[in-house]
């Protein structure tokens, strides 16, 4: 028999004990059977049935979303998060969507893992539908904002977005917040050299160090300026000097022995002219094919002769 309330025995002084003891047992076998019809439910439907709760699952259910942008995860910081959940637990729920048998992380990687080491059996999550492209940007937003990315993922991760979703530049910038000239400068960042930006993963050289080693066409020479910056801690500027310094240098050889040997045959013909004119006489050239000849002349009567023997040509 089900146990009356205070309010219920006020009731029954008005419908009478029977009628309330009825209606009880009534609501108790109803409660049963939602409960028993619950269980009942499909997987699907019963994650249906949570979607936008924050309930709690079995953290061997969660496995991490392999479009998710970070892909470097400090240990340090990690063990120092699990220490804190073995304490306080999960604070914050990881956002999720059903896939399959098991639930895909589309925000809160780091606490997944940090919570697998702290040996949490459950974590807390909300269950939500996204499309592929969604749970990319959420993630991406996600990490940007806590500046949890390094600087080559955040390039990738804006590369996808471009070329696999075809978004814009400008499209991506209003998603996480940033102007279009900060999504241009780092996506630049992947015509590095490999090594270049594994180096820039592991914080070895800075986004400003990377940015103007960009100027550089020879990827073997990128390298060993990036290993001359870590060597000698050279500041961006000092490298900015350095590379700018470097393509003045890099007229090629040939070019410049092509130019002389140019440059000396029209001095020979500047001289033969003179012989003949019997005045200076200055080629300049505008181009390969191109160019003006200037003769001087210091009277009349040595413009008259100079006329006179063009006029004998003919």
């Amino acid at each position: 028999m089900a146990k009356r309330t205070g309010l219920g025995k006020g009731l029954g002084a008005i419908f009478g004990d029977e009628v309330m003891e009825s209606a009880a047992e009534e609501q108790e076998m109803k409660n049963h059977k939602e409960a028993d019809h619950t269980a009942a439910l499909p997987e699907k439907e019963k994650a249906d049935l949570d979607t936008g709760k924050e309930i709690f699952i079995k953290i061997s259910m969660v496995e991490p979303n392999h479009n998710q942008p970070r892909k470097e995860f400090r240990e340090d910081a990690l063990l120092e998060l699990a220490e804190s959940m073995k304490e306080y637990g999960v604070l914050q729920p990881l956002l999720v969507q059903k896939k399959g048998e098991f639930y895909e992380i589309i925000a809160g990687e780091r606490r997944w893992r940090a919570a697998k080491l702290a040996g949490l059996k459950e974590v807390p999550v909300v269950i939500r539908e996204y499309t592929k492209q969604q749970s990319m940007e959420i993630a991406l937003i996600e990490n940007v904002q806590r500046e949890d990315l390094n600087p080559i993922e955040e390039a990738r991760a804006y590369s996808i977005l471009m070329q696999e979703f075809g978004l814009k530049q400008e499209e991506i910038a209003a998603r996480v917040a940033k102007n279009r000239v900060t999504i241009t400068n780092s996506m630049r960042l992947l015509k590095l050299d490999d090594r270049i930006q594994e180096m820039l993963i592991q914080n070895q050289i800075s986004s400003g160090h990377a940015r103007a080693l960009l100027t550089v066409d020879d990827r073997d020479l990128q390298y060993q300026l990036a290993g001359k910056i870590v060597a000698e801690n050279l500041s961006v500027r000092e490298v900015e000097k350095l590379v700018k310094s470097l393509s003045k240098k890099k007229e090629p050889k040939e070019a410049r022995e092509e130019d002389e040997s140019i440059s000396l045959i029209f001095r020979e013909l500047e001289d033969r002219m003179k012989t003949a004119m019997g005045t200076k006489v200055s080629i300049n050239r505008k181009d390969k094919n191109k160019g003006r000849v200037e003769i001087e002349y210091y009277s009349e009567a040595e413009l008259e002769r100079i006329v006179e023997l063009l006029e004998s040509i003919r």
